[in-house]
């Protein structure tokens, strides 16, 4: 098959490799039929990483079934569906109470099927697969997998109907953040530089929009919130830029209120300042998210599949660019750069 592998620079070569096979009886063979680029992803841009080496990357995907084992009974040959990426060893403590996001060994296990997502097939169990309604399209449902990052932050910020709510970034994730916060009854103020990326967040609800070059962004929060500050925030930016929103999401938030980290921090240790004394005198709860699970009897993947077919979540406005795999390089080039290009979410058609 096709696939995009990482080269030593970070960058991609599109190859030929061996195709995947099945790894038991009740796993499923994909065409995969559009991949998205995250900002996970984006992260590992043009950065050399000797473990990263010849893999195949990709974790939000959909595709086609083509291939299924002799005790499938979830999905059928020819049937489209979302392919959820996260997936843990199965056999830990988290793994056994469906906190598989968990995982000790989430990445390497999941890194060995469904989380390779800029190739022409991926396999995996067939829990992991999930027919798509015939209003869905490939590209809506690769959307999904940051989705359901938001709805597992939100199932942890304890958020309620009428709640004064602050995001800090305008990418995918802070807008899926805000549709699910407008859902809930919410008001919602979001933060970005990227004027695009407000006019979509406008669009889509927000109560205020706040561009941080432009205007005083604690002073913004404070008006739409009596003066007390937001009730939960969350940072939505992460990377390189934590330094600087982390610290802010906490001059954001109320006393007694909490700052959900959804964006993702670099690997190693990362030096950040924050007020410690203040957060702690003001008892405001610093939450770290990762991934999606379940939250109670309930997969997190399913129900923002379900509240993208009831019409409570959009994918419209936020796909912006549509990239062949052979071209992975430019639609990498195109998202990074995304206060030229205007990019939120840029697909790949593998």
């Amino acid at each position: 098959m096709k696939a995009a592998l990482k080269t030593a620079d970070g960058r991609f070569s599109v190859d030929q490799v061996d195709d995947p096979v099945l790894g038991g009886d009740e796993w499923v063979g994909a065409w995969v039929r559009v991949a998205g680029i995250c900002g996970t992803d984006l992260r590992h841009w043009k950065k050399p990483e000797a473990e990263l080496h010849c893999c195949i990357m990709g974790h939000e995907l959909a595709g086609e079934v083509v291939e299924v084992g002799p005790g499938v009974t979830r999905v059928a040959n020819g049937e489209r569906v979302l392919i959820e990426s996260v997936l843990g060893c199965g056999h830990c403590d988290w793994c056994r109470v469906q906190q598989y996001n968990r995982c000790p060994d989430l990445y390497p296990t999941r890194r060995a099927s469904v989380s390779r997502a800029y190739a022409e097939y991926v396999v995996g169990p067939q829990h992991k697969f999930y027919p798509l309604p015939d209003h869905i399209g490939f590209e809506d449902a690769a959307l999904l997998d940051t989705f359901a990052a938001c709805l597992h932050a939100q199932h942890l910020s304890g958020l309620t109907i009428n709640a004064k709510v602050a995001i800090i970034g305008a990418g995918p994730i802070g807008l899926g953040q805000l549709m699910l916060a407008k859902a809930s009854g919410a008001d919602v103020a979001i933060v970005d530089t990227v004027a695009h990326s407000l006019d979509v967040a406008r669009e889509l609800g927000a109560d205020r929009v706040i561009r941080s070059d432009h205007e005083d962004v604690v002073a913004a929060v404070q008006g739409l919130t009596d003066g007390r500050g937001a009730d939960v925030v969350f940072e939505c930016a992460g990377g390189t830029s934590m330094p600087e929103t982390l610290p802010l999401a906490t001059r954001l938030v109320r006393r007694g209120g909490k700052v959900v980290i959804v964006g993702g921090f670099d690997a190693g240790e990362t030096s950040i300042a924050l007020e410690w004394q203040r957060i702690q005198m003001s008892e405001i709860a610093l939450i770290p998210t990762a991934s999606f699970a379940f939250h109670d009897i309930y997969a997190e993947q399913a129900e923002v599949l379900e509240l993208l077919a009831r019409g409570k979540l959009r994918t419209d406005p936020l796909i912006t660019h549509r990239f062949p795999l052979d071209r992975i390089n430019e639609a990498f080039d195109v998202a990074q750069a995304k206060e030229e290009t205007g990019a939120i979410f840029v697909c790949l058609d593998v």
